[in-house]
């Protein structure tokens, strides 16, 4: 047995003080099933429960109590129902700790004769189970810590136990830092009541004697024999100290063993278990008693004194009992107890993460369906479609709705190791996916997808990979190959070919390929088949003529020779078609060029100038949402960022070229400027300037950051600069642009710290000035989108001031948006960090910055950034507002570094 007990010995004084709670003030009394509000015969105000729950039937059933019959309304919850079947009890400003007391009734009130079996739970605990067979009516009570505005009361079905069904549900406050001691952190635990005994007392006692309407239960039938004499002796005592707060009745009566030596009381359990055991001592008599205290034969206090006139208790905490004795064994004078306690210690498991609940509360609002999912994902049980592991969500399955399109959202889930979106109507490019690290099985089967994107090359714990069933197009991308761990490729029934990657062709991978175009391990490509393969002449079946067909075998021939004509003709009309093609395709591309050269300063290369640049892409510099990064250098010594479009979906000639065109004519300081680009055998190439200083996310937290740590100064002309960048798209430019992609790896930095922003590759125009948004799938990020961008799929410029406000949290805080160690709630910056901001608490502000930073600089860059994720966008501020914001802050910590002589 493992015990840990505290012993807490207080205080004489007569008279009665502390603070004792308002009349029913925080008393929640709900009639469950009920239909008007009453008032009982201690005085409490009872209300019917409609307002607290959405689910359920109510009714009343007949209760016979001694020689009368009420009517008690009780509320039912038939398995038909979906979703759980929950209470929302509200318990904001209450108290520290709450006691939740329901009472079940049964009584046969559905005419079955079968009383039901169910368990309930309170948060994510599963506390108890009723089961109206045993005892009819039912009564629980739970001391249960307060952390949040409400707290979910739930109903979970048993299989064959019946429907559940409830009576009344009660809420009081106790008071603040009751039922703590010995408990160490109650925010994750509970307590159940077994037994709260009035010791000396054969009537029980509740409110208004106990003003928090605890039950304090008769003293009787705890014992196998003689307990001893019981007395009451009206004493007051000063309870200064006692934070339970028992009535003083309750300590003015007691059970004192007057003629043995030992006092004994046996408390039966209902299961093994970790229990919590308080006991209360007054000293109501004239003399004062000493004996040893023992539980289960084991001594847990020596010589505990009664002293007259003093009011004390005790705390023990058990593990692993299921029976509980307990001994009062006489010292001196006589063994006495006043008030008994015994709880049942409930574990409380971790909630999940408010990032991975916001994450799936969106998925669910873009599914159009309400898939019942409510308070916690994991626990008490699962949500359906939904698959935990302690806390944290694993698993999730929807599939057969119309989703389109794998939003951001997804990639919030970090944890998840299994993904099964199969025949979701899914279209274009696999996306959203590469933070999920954890992904085991991934099922995008049955859809209409058409690209394999980029994400494949972070999956590295990949095992299962089905995407059968789709459109996808091309050849499959080599990256596929580097998931070491992948043993099952399904790529049945798509639009594929080419070789496969052999780095796929390893004995522990089955890869599926049947119902392609043209898709193997061979190194002869579909082209060489296709030309090799020749036309082979008609065959022409000849038959013996007789003396009977002669007019037959003359049509024959005739109609043979047509015949053969015919296909001739038609093979030598495919001929001039393809010829004629491909030289229209030809002089198109030509013109094309032609005039692409008029644009600024953007040069056109050939693919054979760019592979002598990138010494035939010898060196990859990064991934960006355009393709593979590799660093080259022209003819003329400058060094450039060559963007390969790895995705083999070509845009298309006019989205290239309208995207080439886009980014021809942005010139800014602060924007990565485009050198150049190639478009020819089908290859998509975009040539920008290079900058040696690396991303903004390298030099916070990357390889970069182990050489320089980023002082508050530099870290806001950075911010600074990048913001000139953005306000020139979203002002600046016509057409208007929104980025669509503001994350600290989009911010480049020169030798020299200048910061400039780059990748427009997902970015949209706004022609007209009075449009306010545009509609479009989403893409972006995860951990830096909007909110509201992805749940309506109207971008806007606001868009880019949320993005941005996250770049702005990370300077502040030192961290990236999406963190997968430490307290869940921290795993996403915004909901982290935001908080602390508002209300001016700068403890979170990156170590590195601490001693270094001016108050009011960092106040007011804080305030802006906290501006800037707002999830309502209209409260966020414009990106010109939040330069205007960050000059100001830049300057005034500007002045401060300089006035001690050390800018960095």
């Amino acid at each position: 047995m493992d015990l840990r007990w505290s012993c807490l010995g207080f205080l004489l004084i007569y008279g009665f003080s502390g603070s004792v709670l308002g009349d029913q003030e925080g008393f929640l009394s709900l009639s469950c099933g009920g239909s008007t509000s009453f008032v009982d015969s201690s005085n409490i105000s009872w209300v019917p429960d409609d307002d607290y729950v959405s689910t359920g039937n109510g009714t009343t059933v007949n209760f016979i109590e001694g020689s009368s019959t009420s009517r008690v309304p009780l509320r039912f919850f038939l398995d038909s129902q979906e979703g759980r079947k929950c209470y929302k009890l509200p318990v904001k400003n209450i108290s520290s700790v709450v006691l939740i007391r329901p009472q079940f009734f049964y009584k046969n009130y559905d005419g079955l004769g079968k009383p039901p079996a169910f368990q309930v739970s309170l948060g994510t605990a599963t506390i108890t189970t009723v089961n109206l067979t045993n005892s009819d009516p039912w009564v629980e009570e739970f001391i249960w810590p307060v952390t949040k505005d409400t707290v979910p009361f739930c109903f979970l079905s048993i299989l064959d136990g019946g429907v559940p069904v409830i009576s009344s549900l009660e809420v009081r406050p106790l008071p603040d830092g009751a039922y703590r001691s010995g408990m160490g952190n109650l925010t994750n635990k509970s307590l159940r009541k077994h037994y709260r005994v009035n010791c000396g007392n054969n009537t029980s006692t509740r409110y208004p004697v106990d003003p928090y309407d605890r039950i304090w239960d008769a003293d009787l039938n705890f014992s196998p024999s003689h307990l001893s004499t019981g007395f009451n002796i009206q004493l007051p005592f000063n309870l200064l100290g006692i934070k339970e707060s028992p009535p003083l009745s309750v300590l003015q009566s007691a059970r004192v063993l007057a003629r043995k030596n030992i006092l004994t009381y046996n408390f039966p359990l209902d299961k093994l278990g970790d229990y919590h055991i308080i006991l209360y001592f007054a000293g109501i008599l004239p003399v004062s008693p000493s004996f040893d205290i023992l539980v289960n034969g084991d001594v847990v206090s020596y010589n505990y004194t009664v002293k007259n006139s003093e009011a004390g208790m005790l705390f023990f905490s058990f593990k692993g009992i299921q029976s509980l004795n307990m001994t009062f064994r006489n010292i001196s004078f006589y063994p006495q107890v006043n008030a008994i306690e015994v709880y049942e210690i409930v574990d409380i498991p971790l909630e999940a993460s408010s990032t991975t609940v916001s994450a799936l509360q969106v998925i669910q609002q873009s599914t159009g369906l309400d898939l019942g999912w409510q308070d916690d994902p994991c626990a008490p049980t699962p949500w359906k479609h939904i698959g935990c592991e302690g806390s944290l969500v694993t698993s999730l399955e929807i599939f057969g709705i119309d989703l389109r399109a794998i939003s951001p959202t997804f990639g919030d889930l970090l944890d998840l190791k299994t993904l099964d979106l199969h025949n979701t109507s899914l279209t274009g490019e696999i996306q959203n996916l590469g933070s999920l690290q954890q992904l085991e099985k991934l099922n995008l089967s049955f859809n209409h997808l058409t690209s394999f994107g980029s994400d494949f090359a972070t999956l590295v714990s990949l095992q299962i990979l089905d995407l059968q069933n789709n459109s996808l197009q091309g050849t499959v991308p080599d990256n596929l190959g580097n998931l070491k761990g992948l043993h099952l490729l399904n790529l049945e029934n798509n639009k594929l070919q080419g070789t496969l990657p052999q780095s796929l062709n390893r004995e522990n991978l089955e890869v599926r390929t049947s119902g392609n175009i043209c898709l193997s391990f061979s190194t002869l490509s579909c082209n060489d088949i296709y030309s090799n393969s020749s036309i082979e002449t008609p065959h022409v079946t000849m038959f013996n003529p007789t003396k009977h067909n002669g007019h037959n075998r003359k049509a024959l021939i005739i109609g043979i020779t047509c015949g053969v004509l015919c296909a001739l003709l038609f093979i030598a009309f495919l001929v001039f078609i393809y010829r004629r093609e491909k030289g229209s395709k030809f002089t198109s591309t030509a013109g094309t060029s032609s005039e692409m050269r008029n644009w600024n300063a953007t040069k056109v290369l050939t693919c054979k100038e760019i592979k002598a640049a990138t010494s035939n892409f010898k060196e990859i510099i990064g991934r960006g949402s355009f393709g593979s990064v590799y660093l080259g250098k022209l003819q003329d010594g400058k060094l450039v960022a060559v963007k390969v479009r790895f995705d083999q979906t070509p845009l298309g000639a006019d989205s290239f070229i309208n995207e080439v065109y886009l980014l021809s004519q942005v010139r800014h300081q602060n924007l990565v400027s485009l050198e150049g680009f190639c478009h020819e055998s089908k290859q998509q190439i975009l040539i920008y300037e290079y900058l040696s200083g690396g991303s903004l996310a390298d030099n916070l937290y990357g390889s970069n950051s182990k050489n320089v740590t980023l002082s508050w100064v530099r870290r806001l002309k950075i911010a600074v600069d990048a913001a000139k960048g953005l306000d020139y798209l979203h002002n600046g430019s016509n057409p208007r642009i929104i980025h669509r992609d503001v994350k600290s790896s989009n911010i480049l930095l020169d030798s020299e710290m200048n910061a400039k922003v780059c990748d427009f590759g997902l970015s949209k125009q706004i022609s007209q000035a009075d449009v306010t948004h545009v509609t479009t799938v989403v893409k972006g990020t995860a951990g830096y989108l909007d909110p509201e961008y992805y749940s309506t799929q109207q971008l806007t410029e606001k868009s880019d001031v949320y993005s941005f406000g996250v770049v702005l949290l990370e300077l502040i805080c030192g961290r990236e948006p999406l963190c997968h160690s430490g307290n869940p709630d921290s795993y996403n910056l915004v909901l982290w960090a935001k908080p602390y901001l508002q209300a001016g608490a700068f403890e979170i502000v990156d170590d590195c910055l601490k001693g270094t930073f001016d108050m009011e600089s960092m106040r007011r860059a804080a305030s802006v950034a906290a501006r800037s994720v707002e999830r309502d966008a209209s409260q966020r501020p414009t990106m010109a507002e939040v330069l205007a914001e960050l000059k100001e802050a830049y300057g005034i910590q500007l002045s401060y570094v300089t006035s001690r002589g050390h800018l960095n």
